[in-house]
């Protein structure tokens, strides 16, 4: 299996042509010409091999997926490696991503037990250990930047402690994130871990990281690598938990489901679209975005306009104000039947220069082929659906979960299963579900008091120049310290 740049152009100079290998892209991150990274074709599961699948346990179904897409790892290292991530000690349950009827048709798929309650530790960990496998195997150190609105920074950073030859730079909004979120992250004191707290939004702090990532001299020079969903191995690895909730949601192939998914970055999501490219018999991808409703309007009118730091909301599901969707390249490749050039042109120029594009009507009229529609929660959605699931259900649901919720009741079909991801644990946003049921939600005894730990972050501009001098100093006193 050989990877593609989805701004491959014929005749490009930066070597974007170049077919690259899964474990050269898992150290790249982007593309030397801007673009991410997809595979030249899907692997088509098919009916024998879907039945072969539905009885495996989560770490087997997961290796024999992986396989299909990453072989220049010999199968019994990768089978390895999967083996020791998805564990019930890591996870708290055997199943792994357990499905649980909510009512009738609908069904909640729980993503969030892993060490820092969000569906991104369901990646993140094995990246991790992908990372240091590759790294040992070629003598190699790295130093990941990345950007969070909330979940990814504490799932990386998590997942990357301690890791050897591996550096952390995490930035993250500025008081834009819950007080559980923050602290997951800024009471780590690890030496390789480091968190910058950018005075802006998301966005910016995406923003730096792509303009850093398309710097090829300082990324080669620093060994610069990324863990947001623009690396390709974490969403692949996002893909097993699609199959494994259709599995535990029907009896045979037969049957198809739709999966509502909170969307952002479009990270998630596009997981599904790859698992639905790839034959799982899936009906819909519904779209549920919070008031940063960029990728709900993309769906409804072909527009896709970003907005402005000014325009992006501060809301009760942080880890959706974004509006700038860095993977939703990855689907417009693929709606363009794959053409580079037309994808380069929309992101690269058209974006870049006017913040927004309109795909044609014909494109436009493709999009409900590939299973999506979408829809927009607000505040007042987000405090209703976590009251009434809870005096109706007595399940306490997170503010992102809540969204996914209520858009995926305004698209219920008789007979199709809705499975909706669960994507992080209540205890993540403790305000909002005081205001919702009136009491803060349970959380594990491990994160008891984590706001009151000692925090460790640097606050900087959004200004890629300052982090890059920031991460040629801190790299070197790494270097330094190791070395003494």
């Amino acid at each position: 299996m050989k990877y593609i740049s989805t701004r491959r152009v014929a005749g490009d100079t930066t070597g974007a042509t170049t077919e690259r290998s899964f474990c050269e892209i898992l150290l790249e991150g982007l593309a030397p010409d801007g673009g991410l990274y997809l595979p030249t074709h899907y692997p088509h599961i098919d009916d024998a091999t879907l039945t072969q699948w539905r009885g495996l346990a989560y770490h087997e179904l997961a290796f024999e997926l992986l396989s299909l897409f990453i072989d220049d790892i010999p199968r019994a290292d990768l089978r390895a490696l999967v083996g020791k991530t998805y564990t019930a000690a890591v996870f708290g349950t055997p199943q792994i991503v357990p499905l649980r009827a909510l009512e009738p048709g609908v069904y909640l798929e729980a993503l969030s037990n892993g060490p820092t309650l969000a569906f991104k530790d369901m990646a993140m960990q094995l990246l991790g250990n992908l990372f240091e496998y590759e790294l040992a195997r070629r003598g190699q150190t790295l130093n990941i930047l990345g950007a969070t609105s909330g979940d990814t920074g504490s799932a990386a950073e998590y997942a990357m402690r301690g890791k050897v030859g591996i550096n952390v730079f995490m930035l993250s909004p500025k008081g834009r994130m819950s007080p559980f979120q923050q602290a997951q992250m800024f009471s780590l004191h690890d030496a390789n871990i480091h968190n910058i707290a950018v005075e802006g939004v998301f966005d910016d702090c995406q923003d730096i990281v792509k303009a850093v990532s398309n710097d090829l001299a300082f990324k080669r020079a620093h060994r610069i690598g990324t863990v947001n969903s623009i690396n390709w191995a974490r969403l692949l690895a996002q893909v097993v938990y699609y199959f494994a909730g259709y599995f535990q949601a029907t009896r045979t192939n037969n049957e198809q489901v739709s999966f509502a998914v909170p969307s952002g970055n479009f990270g998630n999501i596009c997981a599904g679209h790859v698992a639905r490219m790839m034959g799982l018999p899936t009906r819909q991808l519904v779209l549920a975005t919070n008031e940063n409703n960029v990728l709900d309007e993309f769906v409804r009118t072909g527009t896709y306009r970003v907005r402005a730091s000014s325009e992006t909301h501060e809301t009760s599901s942080p880890s959706m104000d974004i509006s700038k969707a860095s993977n939703f390249e990855r689907f417009v490749f693929d709606l363009l039947g794959r053409d580079g050039a037309r994808t380069r042109d929309l992101f690269q120029n058209e974006v870049e220069r006017t913040g927004s594009f309109k795909v044609t009507a014909d494109e436009f009229a493709r999009i409900p082929g590939y299973g999506f529609v979408s829809g927009t929660s607000t505040h007042a959605d987000r405090v209703a659906l976590i009251r009434s699931t809870h005096e109706r259900f007595a399940t306490i649901i997170d503010t992102h979960t809540a969204d996914g919720l209520k858009v995926a009741r305004e698209h219920l079909i008789a007979g199709v299963p809705m499975i909706v991801l669960e994507t992080a644990l209540p205890a993540k946003f403790a305000e909002t579900i005081q205001e919702a049921i009136g009491r803060a939600p349970d959380r594990p005894a491990s994160m008891q008091g984590i706001e009151d730990l000692p925090k460790r972050f640097t606050v900087m501009a959004p200004d890629a120049l300052a982090v890059k001098r920031y991460i040629e100093q801190h790299v070197e006193q790494h270097v330094e310290q190791h070395a003494g």
